[in-house]
């Protein structure tokens, strides 16, 4: 009896991962997209002003302060800090998962993974590949279907304080973790949001060798 128990415990575990990889996608991929405003509301080209820090609390350490910072994006791989491109850069892909673009990326790649619990919020679990690479995955709380947390490389996104901006809701505060430790380091959060018709002038161009 000892055994049968973990043999049990291992057959439901493999049977409850073969499930969630057959899964069709499609509908919750539709529920995140429908969450957020439908796709038609999906950011393109952006303008968002930051105010961010590192370390591990919610408010700097003594003696630091909060950065600010206005960026430009463009999905799907442009990103201008202050007129300047930054170049290729993860935070780039961290961006088109917070804004869902990966969603509807033509090279992107589904799979359904297992739910998790997240802060005690249950979640439903989507892998992405394709588009982005390592593979993400990202979460959705089962009963919002906002995206709550992201897992990639060696960290995890919690996004909350969700706002309304022309019928579009997205996650105003990010809050990056250390997966190894569950420590957090870095805190981020959104002060103002615009969607641009084109790129203003003035912005350098991209260096792919940067």
């Amino acid at each position: 009896m000892r055994i049968l128990f973990p043999i049990l415990a291992f057959a439901l575990s493999a049977g409850s991962q073969t499930l969630a990889q057959t899964a069709d996608p499609k509908p919750l991929i539709e529920k995140a997209l429908l969450a957020v405003g439908g796709r038609e509301k999906l950011l393109k080209t952006y303008r968002i002003q930051e105010v961010f820090h590192f370390g591990s609390n919610p408010e700097p350490d003594t003696g630091k302060k909060r950065s600010n910072r206005d960026s430009i994006l463009s999905q799907p791989d442009r990103w201008w800090i202050n007129k300047k491109e930054r170049g290729p850069d993860p935070a780039k892909d961290d961006a088109r998962a917070w804004s869902l673009d990966l969603l509807v990326d033509e090279k992107s790649r589904f799979e359904i993974v297992p739910d998790i619990v997240d802060e005690g919020r249950t979640c439903a679990g989507l892998r992405i590949s394709g588009s982005v690479n390592p593979a993400m995955s990202l979460y959705f709380d089962r009963e919002t279907m906002l995206l709550r947390r992201l897992e990639w490389r060696n960290d995890f996104y919690r996004f909350s304080e969700w706002k309304d901006r022309d019928g579009l809701r997205y996650a105003s505060r990010t809050v990056i973790f250390k997966a190894k430790t569950g420590k957090p380091w870095f805190f981020h959060d959104i002060t103002e949001l615009e969607r641009l018709s084109f790129l203003p002038p003035g912005l350098s161009a991209p260096n792919p060798s940067k």
